[in-house]
């Protein structure tokens, strides 16, 4: 089940963190509200799946690489084999293995952990400037 923090404010984007790391999904949602985001999380790939198979939509979803059952390209390409078009961001700590696998899979951009202002506030404006909302 996804955790989800509730905004009074129907305006937010909306964003799906998705890491095995609690203590991640913690500081990565916490920057992302700072930032005008109504978040929710889940720890694996599949639970993202299966969380927007049920009819759940983000503007965008922040996506670890490294995770059990079902890691972050595995659930990007079948997230977009399911037509969603969200934004998908990976995020991991150790870049220096990112390869073209990962834009492959249907990934718009890749980012290194941990989550930053300038991450939240260049995606906040990319989603704005593609009217994506």
């Amino acid at each position: 089940m996804a955790k989800k923090v509730k905004s009074s404010n129907k305006s937010k984007l909306s964003a799906l963190v998705v890491d095995d790391d609690g203590v991640c999904r913690t500081v990565h949602c916490a920057f992302l509200r700072r930032h005008g985001f109504e978040t929710s999380s889940v720890e694996s790939g599949r639970q993202a799946v299966d969380l927007i198979r049920s009819g759940q939509k983000f503007d965008i979803i922040f996506m670890d690489i490294i995770m059990p059952e079902m890691n972050g390209v595995q659930a990007t390409r079948a997230l977009r084999a399911m037509g969603v078009k969200s934004m998908i961001v990976g995020i991991d700590c150790d870049l220096d293995y990112i390869n073209e696998d990962f834009m492959q899979a249907g990934m718009d951009r890749v980012y290194e952990k941990p989550m930053t202002s300038e991450i939240a506030i260049s995606v906040h404006q990319a989603l704005l400037n593609n009217n994506i909302v």
